[in-house]
Parts: structure tokens; C-alpha cells; sequence
């Protein structure tokens, strides 16, 4: 059986990025905060799209670089054939000198056509949101650019992370700020996370693999012994960016215990599909499958 996504979920984990997203993202430690920002150039140089990186001005060119290439020097052909750029938001607002959404917003508008124009597939940016200070920005209007920017985003070949230091932002700038974004991201690759829906689904985000598998098994029994007077439970896997042939196992095991339920739905794609299939998902009594069609 087959649906299409509904796309209800904010929370992703960052390989799940497409054009067209606007996703925060937070960190509080120096070293966390080049994990995603790693995997985000990484995957748009492998897409064939042009990077733009703005990382906080208090950090080194030579740094930014050094972080971007480890532990191998893979990225030193796509600075030379300027698919890469590191840049700064004084850069892209030049000639203004004070900072206003209009110019940046029109600044971005212009490098993505350009970007097209060169060749590569889109153009995306990472944006350290340390610019705010160090330009003197009134945090005002920060937020009036990050909930009007929608200009960038529809129907075009942008993506953009803003990522906030939460040592530089009190916690009410954080939330709000992480609300006016479509799109929120785990801060580390490898995390799981796992929410209930508002339908009641269970819902997990980021990697089942063998470092979470107890994680994963542990949330999904929490769920299965809330559910029995319902005696229903649907179980979405389609926020996973990878799911361990354990955590499947797990998952099918813990499915054919719960005798106290008639329906477990589980939301697939089409790998986890099939390798449910493979290991034995027809034989769970119970147990249906749904595999979800991505809108991309």
C-alpha cells in the first residue's frame, strides 16, 4: 500500500534536505557545530549544486576550511572550480554596509539565478548567524527575514540553514526563531529522536543504527503500552535517515508481542519497505506496511 508524504513533519535530520528548505538549527559547542554544517556541503557538492558557506565572522578562513576537509582534502577542487565559497554576510550585503533583508534577500535571489546559470543544479547556503553581532544587527529585523524570505524558497532551487549559537541568543530570540522556520534540524548527525504526531503516531528522526538500537526498542515499547486501549499504534520510519537491519528486527519482534493490539501501521520508504519484507514483516500478525511517496 502506497501514500503520498503530507510533509507534516518539521524536525529533520539534514541529509533529508531538498531545494526549497529554510531550516534552523542550534548548537552550543564548538566542535558540535561543524557536524552539520559538514554533511550540508558535502551532500550539495555531491548533488551538483553550488555551496555558500557563512560561517561566524570570529572564525578563521583557514579553520572554516580545515573543517570543511576533513579528514581528506575532497574539497579543494570545488573551492578552485568555485562550486564551494566561503564568504561572509558583510560580502553578500557589500556595497550596504548596514544590514537590511531587502538587500540580502535580493542578493540571494541573484546568486541562485546565477548558480543555475553556471550550471549547477541549485544553490545552497549555510548561514552562522554569529553575522548578527559582529554587524550589529538589530535582532528585529533579523526576524522579519527570517519569516518574510519565502520569495527565496518557493518554486526554487534554494536551500538555507541558519544556524544559531544558543550562547549567543537568550532562549526566547531561539524559540521564536526556530519557529519562523519551516524546517528544524537534529543538531548532530547520528542522534535519534523519537516524537509522538498529533494523531498519536510514533515518529522517529535521525539514525536507528546499533548505537540506538535500545534507544529505538525503548520508545517503541513506551508507545506499544500507551496504545492498548485504542489498540492501535501507527509507527512512522520515514524521518530516518538510516535504519539498522537490528532496529528493524527490534521492531518487528516487539510488533508480533503485542497481542493487546489489532493494527500496527508502520510508514515506510521504499527501502525500509523492502527490507521489512525481507526479514519476515508479512508474517507479523498485525503488522501493515505503508509505503510513502516522497514528493521528490
Amino acid at each position: 500500500m502506497s501514500v503520498r508524504d503530507t510533509g507534516c513533519g518539521r524536525l529533520l535530520p539534514v541529509q533529508h534536505l531538498r531545494p526549497g528548505d529554510h531550516a534552523f538549527v542550534s548548537y552550543g559547542d564548538d566542535e558540535v557545530r561543524w557536524e552539520v554544517v559538514t554533511a550540508f556541503v558535502r551532500l550539495g557538492l555531491a548533488h551538483g549544486e553550488k555551496v555558500m558557506v557563512l560561517p561566524c565572522p570570529e572564525v578563521p578562513e583557514d579553520e572554516v576550511l580545515a573543517r570543511l576537509d576533513f579528514p581528506s582534502r575532497s574539497t579543494v577542487p570545488a573551492r578552485e572550480r568555485g562550486q564551494l565559497v566561503v564568504s561572509s554576510m558583510r560580502a553578500v550585503i557589500r556595497p550596504d554596509t548596514e544590514f537590511t533583508a531587502a538587500r540580502q534577500v535580493r542578493r540571494l535571489y541573484a546568486e541562485t539565478d546565477r548558480a543555475t546559470a553556471e550550471g549547477y543544479a541549485g544553490l545552497r547556503a549555510f548561514i552562522d548567524m554569529g553575522w548578527v553581532r559582529a554587524l550589529g544587527a538589530d535582532v528585529g529585523v533579523m526576524a522579519c527575514r527570517e519569516t518574510g524570505a519565502q520569495a527565496l524558497f518557493s518554486g526554487r532551487p534554494y536551500t538555507e540553514i541558519c544556524a544559531y549559537d544558543r550562547r549567543r541568543f537568550d532562549r526566547a530570540v531561539l524559540t521564536a526563531m526556530e519557529r519562523a522556520h519551516p524546517r528544524a534540524l537534529l543538531e548532530r548527525l547520528g542522534g535519534l529522536r523519537s516524537l509522538r504526531a498529533p494523531d498519536g503516531a510514533l515518529c522517529f528522526i535521525g539514525e536507528a543504527d546499533a548505537a540506538n538500537r535500545t534507544a529505538f526498542g525503548r520508545a517503541l515499547e513506551i508507545a506499544l503500552a500507551q496504545t492498548p486501549a485504542s489498540r492501535r499504534l501507527g509507527v512512522d520510519l520515514t524521518r530516518l535517515h538510516f535504519l539498522s537491519v537490528g532496529c528493524a528486527v527490534s521492531l518487528l519482534t516487539l510488533v508480533r508481542g503485542a497481542a493487546d493490539h489489532d493494527l500496527v501501521e508502520v510508514r515506510c520508504d521504499r527501502g525500509q519497505h523492502r527490507m521489512l519484507r525481507r526479514l519476515g514483516a508479512g508474517t507479523v500478525p498485525r503488522l501493515t506496511l505503508t509505503e510513502v511517496v516522497r514528493p521528490w
